[in-house]
């Protein structure tokens, strides 16, 4: 309940203001429990009825403060039997940072510990592509893209999983309605780590960066069969690009200006390098809140993840 909760934000120090927030309503317990005991006392003296006991509560109207969801759908179903978790995430988060991979950290570590299996697998759902970005704006980083890459930090995490759906969503549509897509991607890293299946789990994941003169080589984990440009379209397959050519790749050198890059798929690698950056020191992939165009998948259907190799 509220306690556990609070146990598990504790367990992060980053996340102090809200375990003060459950702290506050714990301490509004305590005081009303305190209120409660001699009034209980006196009716239990006369044989009269108990005063109703006071319930463990979150703060008050306002169904994003910490425990008041957790209270409402999840307290009663532990410890039943669990084999793992999916995780789609609610889109209120989408203003945050960093802080969001924390909350990550405080709500896996927190149900694996109350439900006491170990590191059950925790397999989540990216940020789906929505509203408008600016085309000409290269540097990205609106809406939602500092969110997805907290999500993408999140699998750092042991025994946790991504599915990336910002080629499915819907610029007008905040519940993009493909989730036919949503379900076959997650369900790829359950068959891939706990039914020893053999298939690939995820499209591309950022690697590395490394600087080669005028050129960044990107390098990926979960290549599969092979880096392909390519576009999709509702539950149509893939359609394999016909110029080969790979869209929303930006670099930077050291002053910081984002250009567009040239983006070649080399072997399993992705060269990105553009005539007014001679020295480029980072790149980034889809950094936006809707990276339209954005087609590097791999051969077993699956899109890269969103990512940047800077932190600025």
């Amino acid at each position: 309940t509220a306690q556990a909760v609070r146990n598990a934000l504790l367990d992060v120090p980053e996340l102090k203001d809200f375990s003060q927030r459950v702290d506050g309503a714990m301490t509004s317990l305590v005081a009303r429990v305190k209120a409660w005991v001699p009034d209980a006392e006196a009716a239990l003296a006369a044989g009269k009825t108990l005063p109703a006991m006071p319930a463990e509560t979150t703060i008050p109207n306002d169904v994003q403060a910490p425990t008041h969801c957790f209270n409402g759908r999840l307290a009663a179903v532990i410890p039943y039997a669990i084999k793992g978790a999916l995780w789609y995430q609610g889109e209120s988060n989408g203003g945050e940072g960093d802080s969001y991979y924390d909350k990550m950290r405080a709500l896996i570590g927190g149900w694996r510990t109350l439900w006491g299996e170990g590191d059950f697998p925790f397999y989540h759902v990216q940020l789906a592509n929505f509203q408008r970005s600016d085309a000409n704006n290269a540097a990205g980083g609106d809406g939602w893209a500092r969110l997805r890459e907290a999500q993408r930090k999140s699998l750092t995490i042991p025994h946790t999983g991504m599915a990336v759906i910002t080629d499915i969503g819907d610029a007008g549509n905040i519940h993009p309605k493909d989730k036919q897509d949503v379900g076959w991607r997650l369900a790829q890293w359950a068959l891939a780590k706990d039914y020893g299946k053999n298939v690939v789990p995820s499209g591309p994941l950022f690697k590395a960066a490394t600087v080669e003169g005028d050129k960044i080589r990107v390098s990926f984990d979960y290549v599969g069969g092979g880096l392909i440009a390519a576009e999709k379209h509702n539950l149509d397959p893939l359609k394999v690009a016909d110029d080969g050519k790979l869209k929303q790749f930006a670099i930077c050198g050291e002053d910081k200006k984002w250009v567009w890059a040239d983006a070649v798929i080399d072997g399993a690698t992705v060269v990105c390098s553009s005539d007014p950056v001679k020295a480029p020191v980072a790149v980034r992939y889809a950094f936006a809140m809707n990276p339209v165009g954005a087609n590097l998948y791999n051969k077993d259907g699956m899109p890269a993840s969103p990512f940047r190799s800077d932190n600025y």
